[in-house]
């Protein structure tokens, strides 16, 4: 689930709007349809396609990766028929976790909606800031294409597994009211092929990635500040997901979990039976936050150990959507044994969270 706040200050010359804010769409309980439901849905407020992996370089060093397009819908009147009026901002964020640099490598963007330079396009998977690109083929492979400042990704993303639809059936509750959820599925286990770009020198790469798609209206109670979340590529060809949300007290307000098997089987984990348990937490030097980068995940019996790939995963984002977090390569233990690779991220430690 992803970490995702829209505030003020975008970047764009602000204007001023006297006719009513425009009406966003309730998240109701609806079979999710594809392939068009993986397009965008411009009536909800906030919207994410969010893909994290491990990738692995010709000599075997192990590197992580994000790329998260956003869609976000403004508060400006739609019946506007002006080219130019601000109605859906794209936003782009890109990194890179090499253990070698000591520190998240990462790049941002935003731009309002239009004229072929930003759009989230309806019916498929096609979303685009500049010559940043994200966008799925019919054969469902994903092709993620964008130059960042320090690094470049041309990568295809290949599915291997159907569709993982989240909470019931890709209507995921996020509190305890009704219309705190989202509509949420997931595409665990993609194979990852391309290259990487980094100081002058590409670099071929293969390995795994998970892709989530999200879009809600309402989504956090009043009480929330943030919250945890993990996606786990499991070695088996399992994926697990699970998320907590978090009060302002850093009490869970609500919390679920998602475990597919490699038989396809699914298993569902309410709140009750959900937990983040921090183990070890990094302070950072430039914003004060403390993280908990280590942490016990408890899905029912089980409990996955999860250890960062680099401590300094922490990912400022202020100038496009506002928000600090910590989004970084983990490595899975259950049982003291290796068991998967996945993605923690981690919001609402600097400052709560607003979407």
């Amino acid at each position: 689930m992803k970490r995702r706040t829209f505030l003020a200050g975008l970047g764009c010359t602000p204007l001023l709007v006297f006719a009513a804010p425009p009406v966003m769409a309730p998240v109701t309980p609806r079979p999710l349809q594809f392939p068009a439901d993986f397009g965008a849905h411009p009536a909800y407020r906030t919207e994410w396609w969010y893909v994290t992996g491990w990738l692995e370089t010709p000599d075997g060093k192990p590197l992580g990766f994000q790329v998260t397009f956003f869609r976000s819908a403004t508060d400006h009147d739609r019946d506007n028929p002006s080219r130019f009026a601000p109605k859906q901002l794209i936003i782009a964020h890109a990194a890179l976790s090499d253990p070698a640099q000591g520190h998240l490598l990462h790049d941002q963007r935003t731009a309002r909606e239009g004229f072929g330079i930003a759009y989230a396009k309806e019916g498929d998977t096609d979303v685009r800031l500049k010559d940043w690109r994200f966008v799925r083929d019919t054969d469902g492979r994903y092709t993620a294409t964008l130059a960042a400042r320090e690094f470049r990704f041309d990568l295809v993303l290949a599915p291997s597994q159907p569709v993982l639809l989240q909470g019931d059936q890709g209507f995921s509750q996020k509190g305890p009211r009704r219309e705190q959820a989202s509509h949420y599925y997931s595409e665990p286990q993609l194979r990852v092929s391309g290259s990487i770009e980094r100081a002058g020198k590409r670099l071929e790469v293969k390995g795994t990635a998970w892709l989530d798609h999200e879009w809600s209206t309402s989504v956090l109670d009043e009480s929330a500040s943030g919250w945890d979340w993990t996606g786990v590529n499991l070695d088996d060809g399992a994926a697990l997901m699970a998320f907590q949300i978090r009060s302002k007290s850093g009490e869970k307000v609500w919390a679920h979990a998602t475990l597919r098997d490699r038989d396809g089987h699914l298993t569902q984990y309410g709140p009750d039976q959900v937990a983040f348990t921090p183990r070890r937490q990094w302070h950072s030097p430039r914003t004060g936050a403390t993280y908990p980068v280590e942490a016990v995940v408890r899905t029912g019996n089980a409990k996955w150990q999860l250890s960062p790939l680099q401590d300094d995963q922490e990912l400022d984002a202020r100038q496009s959507s506002g928000a600090v977090y910590w989004e970084g390569a983990v490595r899975v233990l259950r049982d003291g044994r290796p068991a998967g690779r996945g993605y923690l991220e981690l919001t609402g430690y600097v400052k709560a969270m607003k979407l």
